[in-house]
């Protein structure tokens, strides 16, 4: 009888074993996949494109009031690029770019030194501040005809620093603004990109010193928008100081 179950027992367990032999065991996925198997992406092509859609979205949000990519220009760099009128004169600081047709030796970009004057390939110092533009152009041809048969010449006023007001308070753009022509006081308002939204520009102050005293102008963008006190809109002085609150 110990025999039989001794036998029986051993049976079971050869049959135990055979079956787990069978079942394939836990191993760990191959570093590379079979040779012709396709790459399976494991982010979903739709999940994908949803997530680029978002970016996107957020990307054009966040530069909404200025296009992507484009240089914020401070105060200071916008003043330079306004075009100065043809009876700006020239004074101290201000950048001058001179070019000669044909003699790109001569072409220089030169500043006005505080004693008025800048320095020419060949001419040497020249009085610029108290000069048009086109004076300055005139000068300076007659002086290069002693090396340059019949110069072509140009004078263009690249920077404006001698005549400059400043605008403080609730505006989108504070700073300092070259005056290279007649300006107003809504004019600069524009140039600075308009009113913020914490005030309504009924309480605006031009500051002017004339020497000895020190003068107040009050003036109210909305009653100049509403047609009244037109007047006030004043053309602006060198040295001037707006204050919008």
């Amino acid at each position: 009888m110990k025999h039989l179950l001794v036998i029986s027992f051993v049976i079971c367990f050869v049959h135990v074993s055979a079956i787990a032999q069978s079942v394939p065991q836990n191993t760990k996925a191959p570093t590379n996949p079979p040779a012709g198997a396709k790459d399976v992406d494991p982010v979903p092509q739709k999940t994908r494109e949803r997530f680029e859609r978002e970016l996107q979205r957020r990307l054009q949000g966040s530069g909404r009031g200025a296009q992507a990519g484009a240089p914020v220009q401070t105060p200071a760099a916008q003043s330079t690029t306004v075009n100065a009128s043809e009876d700006f004169i020239i004074g101290p600081e201000d950048v001058l770019q001179i070019s000669v047709w044909r003699e790109p030796d001569l072409t220089t970009k030169a500043v006005v030194r505080p004693d008025g004057k800048i320095g020419v390939t060949l001419l040497g110092d020249i009085q610029a501040s108290g000069l048009t533009a086109t004076q300055l152009t005139n000068v300076i041809a007659g002086k290069l005809t002693r090396y340059v048969e019949q110069p072509e010449v140009s004078v263009v006023v690249v920077e404006i620093r001698s005549q400059m007001v400043h605008l403080i308070g609730a505006v989108a753009r504070q700073g300092a603004y070259g005056l290279g022509g007649p300006l107003t006081v809504v004019e600069l308002l524009a140039r600075a990109g308009g009113l913020t939204e914490e005030t309504r520009g009924e309480n605006i102050v031009i500051v002017r010193n004339t020497g000895n005293t020190v003068q107040r102008t009050p003036f109210n963008y909305r009653a100049f928008v509403e047609g009244r006190g037109l007047q006030k809109n004043i053309p602006l002085k060198h040295g001037d100081v707006v204050i919008v609150r």
